[in-house]
């Protein structure tokens, strides 16, 4: 419908995927699957439910009639209970036992875990492709010297694949991050209005080792390894602040690559990839820009915006349960797991594709490489007789003046310069010797050889193919 509103993160930038795992379908089966689960697990604990009612809540978990449900919802005002109502109507033997003991937050609060527990797993697999796509480039790219760049002024010469080893360095913390969230992250469990479990208390005649049992056997059927110790009626919101934080630093590196390439393309060292019959202005037909990088830096900025929704929502959680949560969660959590997903394929792309123009590098390269080599022509003046302290200033000075010459467009005549000086002691022809750009480039291929070595593991079996859903 062209006549509503559609979030550009589902018409423009996510994938199919991501908004199959936040969509309404995936939400309220999972919802039944936990209603499901919690009746099984309360059978076998001795309450009155028979495996057939169980068997035939399982057999509609995915046939929701969402013309009843919304008509209920109309009447009640109430998500979960009118989702009750029409799985009761598509399983009418367990009609009467569906969502015993529980609260809504039981079907709300675990089918958020589950879903960004997959989320997260979902991202990791799509960030390891930028982090395999980056090794190769780096690994093709790690002796080609390059100008290196401080407060975005010329400095000593890198190369283009060690350059890349930051990025990848980056987005490798950022692997590390996603694990230690997922490695922690627990289930809510059935725990009663106020996390006390005194409906259960109730229901199993006082025996609380049945509460216990219960909330594993939930945890068992969706491969949790625990529930939180204590709660109130919500999981902590903290944890929101967890997983936003993760996909905000997913933001930063992505961001600080995709600047760095925006950077680098206005200088045609570097280019993103760029279709044959792309346009690059509406207006001047020659252009061409670094939509895909500035894509990625614009939606990088909204998520990490997006992710002070999660500790301004946790801070503020009255006692054991407060709604004002509910409305910012469901836009915030969602879009930032759809945003983050549209940033990193975007990744996937650049960094499949980026074009680096040798031959301006190498111009580049000569143009500075006489600066970057002064230290060394210092050094062997010194070894041919020179005072250290003049021959600093000799250099100093003829560096001024070189400089200022290329201010004015002229060429770099900086060894001309030195050679002209009698008490420098070198000739243009002895210092063209010492202008390999190879001899500045420090250890930036052993560097970038031993980080690929250590992430090896990490990528050995990355392919570009989005799984199925698993949940």
């Amino acid at each position: 419908m062209k006549n509503i509103y559609e979030s550009p993160l589902s018409s423009r930038y996510a994938s199919e995927y991501m908004q199959k795992l936040f969509s309404a379908d995936m939400r309220y089966t999972t919802w039944r699957r936990l209603w499901v689960s919690l009746a099984r697990a309360e059978m076998k604990l001795g309450l009155p439910i028979t495996e057939e009612q169980v068997t035939e809540m399982e057999a509609h978990v995915a046939d929701i009639d969402y013309a009843t449900v919304s008509e209920r919802e109309k009447q009640v005002r109430h998500d979960v209970m009118a989702h009750i109502y029409a799985f009761g109507k598509v399983a009418p033997s367990a009609a009467g036992i569906i969502h015993l003991g529980a609260t809504s937050c039981y079907v709300t609060d675990n089918a958020d875990l589950i879903i960004y527990r997959e989320a997260l797993r979902y991202l990791r697999k799509e960030l390891l492709v930028v982090i395999k796509n980056l090794s190769e480039f780096a690994d093709k790219y790690k002796s080609i010297p390059t100008l290196g760049y401080t407060h975005y002024q010329p400095a000593q010469l890198i190369t283009v694949g060690k350059r890349a080893s930051l990025w990848i360095q980056d987005l490798v913390s950022d692997i590390d991050e996603i694990d230690h969230v997922i490695s922690r992250m627990k289930m809510l469990g059935c725990r009663g209005t106020t996390g006390t479990e005194a409906s259960f208390v109730d229901l199993f005649d006082g025996d609380t080792t049945k509460i216990d049992q219960m909330n594993r056997m939930i945890a068992d059927d969706f491969e949790f390894g625990c529930c939180f110790d204590v709660c109130g009626q919500t999981y902590p919101r903290k944890l929101d602040s967890r997983i936003l934080n993760v996909l905000s630093s997913i933001a930063q590196s992505c961001y600080r690559m995709a600047n760095d390439i925006r950077l680098l393309q206005h200088d045609r060292q570097l280019e993103e990839p760029f279709e044959k019959d792309q346009i690059g202005s509406s207006a001047m037909a020659y252009k061409r820009n670094p939509m895909r990088c500035e894509r990625i830096c614009s939606l990088s900025r909204y998520l990490m915006a997006d992710a002070m929704n999660a500790p301004m929502t946790a801070s503020v959680q009255w006692l054991e349960r407060t709604l004002d949560d509910s409305a910012n969660r469901r836009i915030s959590m969602p879009e930032g797991f759809l945003c983050a997903d549209a940033v990193i394929r975007l990744a996937q792309n650049v960094t499949n594709g980026l074009v680096v123009n040798e031959k301006i590098i190498e111009k580049t390269v000569k143009e500075y490489l006489p600066f970057m080599a002064t230290e060394n022509l210092m050094m062997e003046a010194v070894k041919r007789g020179g005072d250290r302290q003049k021959v600093h200033e000799i250099i100093r000075n003829c560096s001024m003046k070189a400089t200022a010459g290329m201010k004015n467009g002229e060429e770099c005549d900086l060894l001309s310069r030195l050679s002209a000086e009698p008490e420098f002691g070198l000739s243009e022809e002895d210092m063209n010797k010492l202008l390999d750009p190879y001899l500045y480039i420090g250890r930036c291929s052993e560097q970038v050889t031993m980080l690929l070595e250590k992430i090896s593991p990490l990528i050995k079996d990355v392919c570009a193919d989005a799984s199925e859903i698993t949940l």
